[in-house]
């Protein structure tokens, strides 16, 4: 196992997947990010369609198992499953790309399914609506409590940012958990 990023930090993932078929070693990227979009599409896509004996995993979302985890964190916090009046924000991080932004709307629909209240989506970036946006839009549509599920990995900046979004609860992330 070797540890690569398609961001900011080295080794990337070309450069792993480069030197893997220097070694004519077989490679499987399995991209550790809940959505489909340029990451993996683009940056991963590409660093294994140069090398024939590499391949890439999907990426860890849409999945109902992420949904569980999700309702898991949330009636931590908690929320209520069955009160209508509690709306669940489902907050990721964003992306430009039309194809994570469709993952993460569907992972909103998996939740939907334990949920009274109604469930929708915000974003840290690049995609709308951003958190606070959607936060402030299920209050006015009624909601007696607003509820954000991070839909994120691990504690960092897109979940400090979670804080100040004017939801009553904010979840943990979804990591550490078993499944």
């Amino acid at each position: 196992t070797t540890a690569a990023f398609v961001d900011v930090q080295p080794p990337t993932v070309v450069d792993v997947v480069r030197g893997l078929a220097d070694d004519a070693t077989p490679a499987v990227v399995v991209p550790l990010l809940l959505s489909g979009g340029y990451h993996v599409h683009v940056d991963i896509a590409g660093a294994v369609a140069a090398h024939p004996r590499a391949v890439a995993a999907r990426p860890l979302g849409p999945d109902p198992r992420l949904a569980a985890v999700l309702t898991d964190r949330l009636r931590e916090a908690g929320a209520d499953p069955a009160d209508p009046r509690t709306a669940i924000v489902l907050a990721a991080a964003g992306s430009s790309d039309a194809r994570s932004v469709a993952d993460v709307e569907r992972t909103a629909g998996f939740l939907q399914r334990d949920w009274a209240g109604p469930v929708t989506t915000g974003y840290g970036s690049a995609a709308k609506p951003t958190v606070p946006d959607a936060v402030a839009t299920a209050r006015s549509a009624g909601a007696d409590r607003v509820v954000v599920a991070a839909y994120l990995l691990a504690p960092g900046h897109f979940h400090d940012k979670l804080q100040g979004a004017g939801a009553d609860l904010v979840t943990a992330p979804l990591l550490p958990d078993e499944r």
